[in-house]
């Protein structure tokens, strides 16, 4: 069973940025949109799979990323982090655009759905995975994940998919992790795995509380 924890917020907010610590010997980042990292990323090379190396790779196909998921063990990787990952949904609903009825919704919903559960069911224990997505304003003023509008999302609640959810936001020139929920958005984290309210945006540092947490061994 591998730990998945969605990030959420803003474009701009510091979601790809706090990738930057983690270590590219065992991380791998799968890109959904192929745009360069927001950081010195001189380290990151792209996945070669004649000889197994690299730290990333670009795709949007949920079947491709199941994969990437369910093999990072056996390629030396214990993190695996989806980033961009409201992509894998808009990306596909635009190539289906000209498709009529609803049962493309259904259908989307269900590959976000499947993909998650590898995530949680098909990795080995110690194998970490991040979801990272913009955010969007419910029509009550709640902060959620962006989706592809409401016939998605009333067939799939994503959040309720992960035990932690943080969003990244800013204040002023300081960038943070949201660790509980505020009553206005769907943070969420369990009791004690965090002393703050508000934590650096750094997924390493995010990690080394997840395997604190649940023993293990990172």
């Amino acid at each position: 069973m591998g730990i998945s924890t969605l990030i959420i917020g803003q474009s701009g907010r510091g979601k790809s940025t706090s990738i930057e610590k983690l270590d590219p010997s065992i991380t791998m980042v799968v890109k959904a949109i192929n745009k360069p990292f927001p950081f010195r990323s001189k380290d990151w090379k792209r996945w070669n799979s004649t000889d197994n190396t690299g730290s990333f790779e670009v795709t949007d196909n949920h079947e491709i990323v199941k994969a990437i998921i369910k093999g990072a063990k056996a390629k030396g990787k214990k993190i695996i982090v989806v980033d961009d990952m409201q992509y894998l949904m808009a990306n596909e609903f635009m190539r289906r655009s000209a498709e009529r009825g609803f049962d493309k919704f259904t259908e989307i919903a269900e590959h976000m759905w499947s993909l998650v559960m590898t995530a949680n069911e098909a990795t080995d224990d110690d194998v970490r995975i991040y979801f990272l997505s913009h955010s969007e304003q419910s029509d009550a003023g709640d902060t959620k994940v962006k989706t592809i509008g409401r016939l998605l999302d009333d067939k799939i609640t994503l959040e309720g998919l992960f035990t932690t959810v943080l969003k990244a936001d800013k204040d002023g020139d300081d960038f943070y992790f949201s660790t509980q929920n505020s009553g206005r958005d769907t943070c969420k984290s369990p009791r004690g795995m965090f002393e703050e309210l508000r934590i650096p945006n750094d997924i390493g540092l995010v990690d080394k509380a997840i395997c604190e947490y649940y023993g293990i061994d990172a």
